[in-house]
């Protein structure tokens, strides 16, 4: 599994990484998380506004930071 963070660093941003990673743990889960900085290849995903998160290639949040629950449920 592939998640990419997607966001310049902002606090928002730096939480929503946070998130994700703190639930890949706690899962267990085998996955690779990617911070993605460049506005071209966010732009490439179709995301215009960040944070976003993207798992396996689908956009599942932009504009925000998820909550746990959510990203529980992405990955389950």
């Amino acid at each position: 599994m592939e998640i990419k963070v997607c966001g310049p660093g902002c606090a928002s941003c730096e939480q929503a990484q946070k998130i994700v990673e703190a639930v890949v743990n706690s899962k267990g889960v085998d996955a690779t998380i990617v911070k993605v900085t460049d506005f071209q290849e966010m732009a490439q995903l179709g995301i215009f506004s960040t944070p976003a998160v993207v798992v396996d290639g689908e956009v599942k949040c932009v504009g925000r930071a998820p909550n746990q629950a959510e990203v529980e449920e992405w990955i389950s």
